[in-house]
């Protein structure tokens, strides 16, 4: 704005001096040109009598110096003239200034000469005798007028715009100052011009409202933010570019982005064909989904378009991580395999032997062992589908006893008493370390886990080991069973808690079981909010174990759970 009034002032400035200088040519220009008519009318009227007295030899003898004077008679015929030779000039009679003065006693024209930008007046007087005196002088033309004062003329507007420079910057600064000087915090008290209060106002009631507006855009931002940032699911928002507008934490997370790129364009989020594919298809108006695969986990991506005036001008993208479901669903595909292979192979070896004892084709000494066999497969169904509704009651939730305090040294003693037989088989030893300790357990439960964990560490233990149960009480009551065993490989180590999982199938299927044993023992952990461990060195043994709260704890969460349900 500053900038915009200095110059204006200085072309104003410059304007009118111009335009000054201009009228002053023209006033000068009019004036001189009167002022030389009214001298050559003076000298006509003082010629007239000299020719009118002497003719043409009276004013031939006359010095007019730079007049030009021509006598002319009443035909036209040129008697005398000052500067030519009067026998050698055309008739004068159409001459504009000899009519008139023919015609009114006066007459004057001008002519102009454009090789020579001179102006010639001519002023003609009628004599008594009817002829006519005529007298002719050069002048100034406008633009001969115009360039003999160029030089003062540009000398002038220099020191005018000098001049006006200097006025125009105090001037525009002491315009522009009250404005720079304006309280953008308080408006309306701000003291200026008078003709900026109603807009000052109108400014400050804007103001107010952008203010409010703002606050309201900022909490619903916030509200926005919060909401989104608590969300387990991922969302980005697009423009029509793919442009990144919003996100939240979740979003990365799932993405396994640490930061978001600085052009913020959501394909540079994930790489895969899938999910640049989906993209491209919702900027595109249409709907879609796919799955990708992030940082070790499955991430479910669902994208809707945005649409505004009839075209897409956005997307919305909600990113689920489904891991949890699909390994689930994993699971279930193969506990449903698994049951199916572990359930076939017993029924279709007692389905064999019971055919071959219907056909009566057996001898008698072979009917026993055939029924000695069915047997065994018949108690090996038994087991496995009483291991397998066990193990759904726990997934279930659903427990199979009260709680109560349990002391595990009785429990665990109990258990290696029973254990005893199968162990002497093999010349394993059983010890029992440690000291008395209660947990807050269900019965059966319990009995189950400490059982399964035994049971393995002597079916998948060398002749002659040694399998042994310590409990150390403390903040956690550690239940501990080592063995002396053939180990578990580092690569099967995580995986020896899954439902059929067996580490060496062939010696598994030799020494009996289901394979639902630890599964069991994981589950029945989790229903009491233990902890289970797993340390196991290949050849050298095995060590299992579970780390129960104690009992005052235990029972605060039973309360806490309990009131929790009735809330």
């Amino acid at each position: 704005m500053y900038r915009k009034i200095f110059r204006a002032n200085c072309l104003v400035a410059v304007l009118a001096v111009l335009l000054c200088s201009a009228m002053m040519v023209v006033v000068l220009y009019h004036y001189f040109e009167q002022q030389t008519v009214e001298e050559l009318a003076d000298d006509a009227r003082i010629l007239a009598q000299t020719a009118e007295e002497k003719g043409a030899e009276g004013l031939a003898a006359l010095d007019m110096g730079s007049r030009r004077v021509t006598l002319i008679a009443p035909d036209g015929q040129v008697l005398y003239d000052s500067r030519a030779d009067a026998a050698d000039m055309e008739n004068h009679l159409d001459r504009d200034e000899v009519q008139e003065a023919l015609e009114g006693g006066w007459g004057l024209s001008k002519r102009y000469s454009a090789t020579l930008l001179e102006k010639t007046l001519y002023y003609a007087l009628r004599l008594d005798d009817g002829s006519v005196l005529r007298l002719a002088v050069s002048d100034f033309t406008v633009f001969t007028l115009l360039a003999s004062v160029l030089g003062p003329l540009v000398l002038c507007v220099a020191l005018v715009l000098a001049l006006s420079a200097v006025l125009a910057r105090r001037l525009a600064r002491g315009i522009v100052r009250p404005l720079n000087e304006l309280d953008l915090e308080h408006l309306a008290d701000t003291a200026g011009y008078d003709e900026l209060t109603p807009l000052l106002s109108r400014l400050a009631h804007q103001r107010e409202t952008i203010a409010e507006q703002l606050q309201r855009a900022k909490q619903q931002q916030e509200e926005f933010r919060l909401i989104t940032d608590n969300m387990r699911e991922g969302l980005l928002v697009m423009d029509e570019e793919a442009k990144l507008l919003t996100y939240n934490g979740a979003a990365l997370r799932l993405l396994d982005v640490p930061a978001v790129p600085a052009e913020g364009n959501v394909l540079q989020l994930n790489h895969t064909a899938d999910f640049c594919s989906l993209i491209g298809e919702v900027l595109k108006g249409g709907h879609g989904k796919c799955s990708i695969e992030c940082a070790g986990r499955i991430c479910q991506v669902m994208a809707n378009p945005v649409m505004g005036q009839g075209r897409v001008i956005g997307g919305v993208i909600v990113i689920l991580d489904v891991t949890e479901e699909t390994e689930r669903e994993q699971l279930r595909r193969e506990f449903t395999a698994n049951v199916s292979h572990e359930l076939k192979t017993p029924l279709t070896s007692i389905s064999g032997f019971a055919e071959l004892m219907r056909e009566g084709t057996l001898p008698p000494e072979d009917v026993a062992d055939f029924s000695s066999t069915i047997y065994d497969e018949a108690q090996r169904l038994i087991v496995l589908v009483n291991d397998i509704l066990r193990l759904s009651a726990l997934d279930e939730g659903r427990n199979s006893g009260d709680w109560e305090n349990v002391e595990l040294w009785d429990m665990a003693q109990e258990t290696l008493h029973r254990l005893e037989p199968a162990a002497a088989k093999r010349g394993i030893r059983l010890s029992l370390r440690g000291k008395h300790a209660a947990v807050r357990a269900v019965r059966p439960v319990l009995d189950e886990m400490i059982y399964n964990l035994c049971d393995n560490a002597i079916k998948y233990n060398k002749d002659n080991g040694k399998v042994t149960v310590t409990i150390t009480p403390g903040d956690k009551i550690r239940l501990e069973v080592r063995d002396t065993g053939i180990g578990i490989p580092p690569a099967h180590q995580s995986r020896v808690f899954e439902r059929f999982y067996r580490v060496d199938k062939s010696h598994s299927k030799e020494i009996g079981g289901t394979g639902l044993g630890l599964s069991i023992v994981k589950h029945g952990a989790q229903l009491h909010g233990a902890d289970v461990t797993l340390q196991s060195v290949v050849g050298r043994g095995t060590i299992v174990v579970l780390s129960f709260p104690c009992v005052e704890a235990a029972a605060a969460g039973k309360r806490d759970k309990a009131e929790g349900g009735r809330m």
